[in-house]
């Protein structure tokens, strides 16, 4: 890995790379990987752009029926707005397709690191895949699966007319019109083992006959196969981009990022009392925090990942440092610490948190995926996320005393089962504040916060996206990249910086 500079080379790298025999269809399964080199202005804006889009992708999956017009739409309203390709647009759409390959690339490495986090890149690509396979033509369709060696055999007229009963009474949706119309393949068992399972097509001879609008299924488990062997051998590949000190803070903060606001400028600094505190934790904390408010006020004592975590949400929400260090003080004298333990050890931490010590960083409340990401509470913590990290029959009890619905505890309990974490507390959100449609989503807990606030308070309707704010920062949420000067992101480094090297880390040594 070697960083340079110098205008004339990057412009270099830049023809060198235009060429559009590269990308001969707008639908890739990323078999290969980038060669030129590249920017780091644009590795970040890049990566930042498709983890926007792996968002949206999530959240309208379980908003939305896939195949419904409204999923349809916004989807590609976001793929039109960040520009990645979203239909077999024209040729001159290469800049798009540059984009679509490099940043899933970037985005494989960030997200390799760990089994849950291949787990939910490897499912918001293949929702991904699944809607662009589905929006292009027939045509178009067919010269892709040839193009990544799926061309399977095309059942011929006479042997369709043949088998025209078996076709349609094993085939749901299909008219006996619709059989006659609709093309068939000869699919190997193995390749279609979904499909049947379904009992969707029918079998003959060791084959699946499959109709071609059930072809994206066989489709989908090829690229999930190619996928999460690609993931595995990038993780292979992780003590070469550790070593990079430049490279992998970078990568840290996009596994553990969300887009949107930055939380630690605070706008409402000493609007909120002390006082308020315990009945702003029932109505407008999200559950995470509304957990360590109330193991703080039963134990007078949080240890240290549950202190870092509500005491930035605290301050994030508003408190001073002067609040703040009133308010832990006075909890913490409640139990087993004396007022001088607490001013030589804890007070030091909060001015800490505060950007009062050390390096004076003014570190950031965590976001939603930090926490998710962070590590698993033990015994006696209280941090974390409780959709994320509580038994799912605790977490049943613990909605239970809050009086949630029945129902309600149903669809956040599937939404758990489905790993879709921040859509559970969405879902805890529209519970708790009698509202059926939130509008947005949720990507942060001071977020939670001040989106109840506003509803509470009978403010202005509820906005519908706050990364289409246009002022979103980018901040890191791991506080070891925030504290490292050699971090590249969009402040300190300039299009002169080049990326060179990167398939070394895709492929075997």
């Amino acid at each position: 890995m070697e960083f340079s500079s110098g205008r004339g080379r990057l412009k270099q790298a830049r023809l060198a790379g235009d060429r559009r025999d590269l990308y001969p269809h707008s639908l890739q399964f990323y078999l290969e990987p980038p060669t030129e080199n590249i920017s780091l202005v644009e590795f970040e804006s890049f990566a930042i752009d498709r983890l926007k889009l792996l968002k949206v992708v999530e959240n309208l999956g379980v908003s939305y029926v896939r195949s419904s017009d409204s999923y349809k739409t916004k989807l590609e309203f976001e793929l039109r707005k960040l520009k990645f390709p979203y239909k077999a647009l024209a040729e001159d759409d290469y800049e798009a397709r540059r984009k679509d390959h490099i940043s899933h690339f970037i985005l494989r490495l960030a997200y390799c690191q760990s089994e849950d986090l291949r787990r939910w890149f490897l499912q918001q690509e293949m929702d991904l895949l699944r809607y662009r396979f589905n929006q292009v033509t027939d045509n178009l369709r067919q010269k892709f699966l040839e193009h990544v060696n799926l061309s399977f055999e095309a059942v011929s007229e006479d042997l369709k007319n043949e088998l025209a009963n078996e076709l349609y009474t094993s085939t749901p949706g299909l008219s006996m019109t619709k059989v006659k119309e609709q093309m068939f393949y000869k699919v190997g068992l193995a390749d279609a083992v979904d499909l049947f399972r379904a009992r969707r097509v029918f079998i003959k001879d060791g084959f699946a006959y499959v109709p071609f609008k059930e072809i994206d299924v066989i489709v989908l488990n090829n690229y999930r196969t190619k996928l999460s062997k690609a993931l595995a051998l990038t993780a292979r590949s992780l003590p070469s981009i550790q070593s990079d000190e430049r490279l992998q803070p970078l990568l840290n903060h996009l596994s553990h990022s969300y887009i949107g606001p930055d939380y630690s400028m605070q706008k409402n600094t000493g609007k909120i009392s002390l006082e308020q505190i315990d009945t702003l934790s029932v109505k407008s904390f999200p559950l995470c925090m509304r957990q360590l408010h109330k193991a703080l006020r039963d134990n007078h004592h949080l240890r240290h990942g549950g202190r870092m975590q509500y005491g930035l949400f605290l301050k994030g929400i508003g408190l001073t440092l002067e609040q703040a260090l009133e308010f832990w003080k006075k909890e913490f004298i409640r139990g087993k610490v004396d007022a001088d333990k607490f001013d030589k050890g804890y007070a030091y931490s909060i001015r800490h948190s505060y950007g009062k010590e050390g390096r004076r960083t003014d570190y950031t409340p965590y976001s939603c995926m930090k926490i998710i990401m962070s590590n698993p509470p033990s015994q006696g913590d209280y941090h974390g996320c409780p959709f994320r990290h509580s038994d799912p029959e605790l977490l049943k009890q613990k909605l239970q005393s809050y009086k949630i619905p029945p129902s309600g505890i149903a669809q956040i309990l599937e939404l758990v089962k489905g790993m879709h974490y921040q859509l559970a507390c969405q879902k805890y959100f529209e519970l708790t504040h009698d509202v059926d449609n939130l509008g947005f989503s949720l990507n942060h807990p001071n977020q939670y916060f001040t989106e109840s606030q506003r509803l509470l308070s009978g403010g202005r309707e509820l906005k519908k996206e706050l990364s289409n704010s246009g002022n979103s920062q980018q901040k890191s949420n791991s506080q070891e990249s925030m504290n490292s000067n050699s971090a590249p992101t969009s402040s300190n480094t300039t299009a002169d910086a080049e990326l060179e090297g990167l398939e070394a880390y895709f492929t075997e040594d």
